[in-house]
């Protein structure tokens, strides 16, 4: 697929996603957030699609809403409008897609660009990169998300202060905090963020979406509910190729070749 703003590289059933706006820290303009939807859209019905990476180019992650967007007619932006038309859409398709989608953060995430790489499943910094909650900046609340992520990762007391005090959080401190998965250094960040994708891409790809879907249930539903959900996703994978595969493999003491079905 052909974008803007965006790069759409696929390969060995990896799609990295790219935020294409160097100049700009891939801050997010119109174009940009339509662009991300169509991208997701477009992974989601990709059955050669088995893992996700969402990274930026050049020295940034993602530095949150172009501010200098301004909208035609009186230049005055419906905040409502983008969060409900462009933001909360991309946030729900990262979410949703059952396939595993990594953050690859290379460099600065701020405002907007932090809630897209916390929606994602797994987050991988490189060491030089940081994360800046920025909203509070310009006196304004977290969105796109924030408000849900933070104190699930943080707890309210730690959220509270992340999301008031406007300090940057370190690739280590993250890491610490639990708000990245991994920390590689700057010069061993590609590699590694792909060889985990990579990891991924071969895995059984229809029950990892099962387990993002039962784990993000599992953030809110009681014990019972999800006594009875797993019972029902765990026959549904039980149907499937790469179990069949799994367990022919275990007895054959081999690796599994799985095919994402």
């Amino acid at each position: 697929m052909n974008f803007n703003t965006l790069l759409y590289d696929s390969a060995d059933g990896v799609l990295t996603i790219t935020l294409n706006r160097p100049d700009v820290y891939n801050a997010c303009n119109e174009e940009l957030t339509s662009e991300l939807r169509q991208a997701f859209a477009a992974a989601e019905s990709d059955d050669g699609t088995r893992a996700i990476i969402l990274t930026g180019a050049g020295k940034a992650f993602c530095s949150g809403q172009d501010l200098k967007d301004a909208p035609s007619g009186d230049g005055k932006r419906s905040l409502e409008d983008s969060l409900q038309r462009r933001y909360n859409p991309i946030v729900r398709a990262i979410r949703n897609i059952p396939k595993p989608v990594i953050a690859g953060i290379n460099g600065v995430a701020a405002g907007a660009g932090l809630s897209l790489a916390l929606a994602c499943d797994m987050r991988v910094m490189s060491a030089s990169a940081r994360l800046v909650e920025a909203f509070i900046g310009i006196a304004l609340v977290p969105d796109s998300g924030a408000n849900y992520f933070y104190p699930r990762m943080l707890g309210y007391a730690k959220a509270f202060e992340f999301a008031t005090l406007n300090k940057p959080v370190s690739a280590d401190e993250a890491l610490s905090l639990g708000l990245t998965n991994y920390v590689f250094h700057p010069q061993a960040f590609a590699e590694s963020l792909r060889a985990l994708a990579m990891q991924y891409a071969q895995g059984p790809t229809q029950t990892y979406g099962f387990v993002k879907k039962l784990l993000q249930r599992g953030m809110t539903a009681s014990l019972d509910e999800m006594l009875d959900m797993e019972t029902e996703y765990q026959q549904r994978a039980g149907e499937s190729h790469d179990y069949a595969e799994g367990v022919k493999a275990f007895t054959e003491k081999r690796a599994p070749n799985f095919i994402g079905r």
